[in-house]
């Protein structure tokens, strides 16, 4: 089924769910209980019987009549190293994370940012990242199965720094389908180690058993830095490799402190202040309504390298960053949106009504960080 068309899909399992309720009405409890159980056992995986029912607040022994259960259908393996998921028990969990959707009503609250923001596809999931660090997880682990389900052979994959891109390069399940560049999307040196976009490009790559590029330039250059390193042949050719980026993985960040982040001085904070910036991405920065008020001198993918793209995927959650998830959902049009319960339902309570849906990215009077 195409993967873009989201809204057929849940309506057709929602039929089938209300007919579920109504023969068997406790299958749906059932089935809830075994996808929590599925969902903490593909976290912490290898784990075992008596941490992992600790964690869900159980007694071993319900845990093991369970656990027998789901191994006895193949999704469970047990060896001296604890339990972990078989591939068709990640599958599974995959389907039933959508179904998952529609029983919380999700799918009636994705449904509703997609109109109100004028994206594609939007993916929600449960709780508020700043409320659960946890749900980061969720965040990298949705977008992940979202990465898989459009990846194609000869595919040239670009991701952003940042937590939360970094719980998709981790959560990514191991598919290989084959000549496979994973590429950042621009430079990061300076950035703490584990959340640069080079780090996190080499952990998708091993994921995806693909070949992956390293591109080590600062993520704030001068104007005369910027015009020396583009010229450079070697910087160059590794800018060429990453515009052909067919994918795009990308996080999104609050303006005031991405720029405090990238340690800019307090009069260019300033500025961003005084022209209202909310949200940041790509080295844009980002006011309400989607329009660039700021730009970084940057080498990587721009606003116009992605627009061309087959499949830009914007994750981020948390009620704090609803304005900033707004603004560049507006402004770079993704065609997925991975967010949280947190951040959606704050985007709705500020947005729906205000006409505002996805015009693209309109420029203001545009100020270069140097």
């Amino acid at each position: 089924m195409d993967p873009w068309n989201v809204e057929r899909r849940d309506e057709a399992m929602k039929s089938l769910l209300t007919l579920q309720q109504r023969l068997v009405p406790d299958v749906i409890e059932t089935m809830k209980g075994r996808f929590r159980i599925l969902r903490q056992m593909y976290d912490m995986q290898p784990v075992g019987r008596r941490t992992l029912a600790q964690v869900m607040d159980t007694t071993e022994r319900i845990l093991r009549g369970e656990v027998d259960f789901l191994k006895d259908q193949g999704l469970v393996a047990v060896d001296s190293s604890g339990m972990r998921l078989t591939p068709l028990g990640e599958s599974l969990l995959d389907a039933l994370g959508e179904v998952m959707g529609i029983l919380d009503g999700r799918a009636d609250l994705e449904r509703e940012l997609r109109r109100v923001l004028g994206l594609r596809a939007v993916r929600v999931v449960s709780g508020d990242v700043d409320e659960n660090p946890e749900v980061k997880g969720d965040l990298g682990f949705t977008a992940a199965r979202f990465l898989r389900e459009v990846l194609r052979r000869g595919d040239v994959v670009a991701v952003t720094g940042g937590t939360t891109v970094a719980a998709v390069a981790a959560r990514m399940p191991p598919v290989h389908p084959g000549n496979i560049l994973v590429v950042p999307a621009r430079g990061g040196v300076g950035e703490r180690v584990e959340y640069q976009a080079n780090t996190i490009a080499a952990d998708l790559a091993e994921r995806l058993r693909a070949e992956y590029l390293l591109f080590h330039v600062p993520d704030r250059l001068s104007e005369e830095a910027y015009r020396s390193l583009a010229g450079e042949p070697q910087i160059a050719e590794k800018l060429h490799l990453i515009r052909q980026a067919s994918i795009v993985v990308h996080g999104i960040g609050q303006a005031i402190a991405m720029a405090r982040r990238r340690r800019l001085p307090p009069e260019e904070i300033a500025v961003l202040e005084e022209r209202g910036a909310v949200g940041e991405a790509f080295g844009y920065y980002f006011d309400q309504d989607g329009r660039i008020v700021y730009q970084q001198h940057t080498l990587g993918l721009g606003l116009g390298d992605i627009s061309g793209m087959r499949a830009v995927i914007a994750v981020a959650g948390g009620r704090g960053k609803a304005g900033a998830i707004a603004a560049v959902a507006k402004a770079v049009a993704p065609h997925m949106l991975v967010t949280d319960e947190g951040a959606a339902w704050e985007i709705l309570a500020r947005y729906k009504g205000c006409g505002d849906q996805g015009e693209g990215a309109k420029t203001a009077e545009i100020h270069e960080i140097s």
